[in-house]
């Protein structure tokens, strides 16, 4: 039983073809594509409104050079988004389950930011190293933590968004074995479970957004130390 709860994070294959790469291409089919209508219909201007807040709640702190990665964040924030929530579905797989896949988003888009801060203000880069003020005796000690904070970020990352994912399907899928098994035997405490499933689920809808928008917010917050 215990192994059967993992088996739903194992990449499905299809005559030793990983499927992986068909669930990542899916999402974008589902967006409607831009028309060269002057009104456009209602579920493109939603989607507009959308990404237009989006662009405001995280760029509004970054200066202009910073706004050259507005396209990126919002598609991969959109993209992860979609992911989430169509893990979510019954006999569907979630690739953001997936260390693998979160740490292939996170590394390069963490080590594009260092680059551009060691790139375009080098000093300010390595500033952030060593706060201003430190004691002269805790300054090696300080530097050797500031180092290793700065590299454990990406790991942060795609952990934070793979553990949270893979807690919250494990979750839901023990409350609905319990329903499935109580119900010949305990209808009522049955019900209840299911009622109790019913509100996880909208709270892993929940998750499953929030966490893709603190990922972005997150690689974001290091466009803005290092532009």
């Amino acid at each position: 039983m215990m192994l059967s709860f993992f088996d739903q994070f194992m990449s499905p294959t299809y005559m030793g073809v990983p499927l992986i790469a068909l669930a990542i291409t899916l999402p974008w089919i589902l967006y409607p594509a831009p028309t060269s209508r002057w009104i456009n219909n209602r579920l493109l201007t939603l989607q507009g409104w959308f990404i237009n807040r989006l662009n405001q709640q995280i760029f509004l702190p970054i200066n202009q050079g910073g706004h050259k990665w507005a396209i990126l964040l919002t598609s991969l924030m959109i993209f992860l988004i979609t992911l989430n929530i169509l893990g979510l579905l019954p006999y569907t797989f979630t690739p953001t389950t997936q260390l693998s896949l979160n740490m292939a988003f996170a590394v390069p888009l963490w080590l594009a930011t260092v680059i551009i801060g060691m790139r375009n203000q080098p000093t300010a880069a390595l500033g952030h190293l060593l706060p201003e003020g430190t004691p002269t005796p805790l300054i090696p000690v300080l530097i050797i933590i500031e180092t290793i904070s700065l590299f454990i970020r990406p790991l942060a990352l795609g952990v934070r968004l793979t553990a949270n994912l893979t807690a919250g399907h494990l979750l839901i899928q023990l409350i609905a074995t319990a329903a499935f098994v109580l119900l010949p035997m305990m209808p009522t405490v049955a019900i209840l479970t299911a009622t109790v499933l019913f509100l996880l689920t909208l709270l892993e809808v929940a998750v499953a957004m929030i966490h893709a928008y603190v990922f972005v917010l997150l690689l974001s917050l290091y466009l803005q130390e290092n532009v």
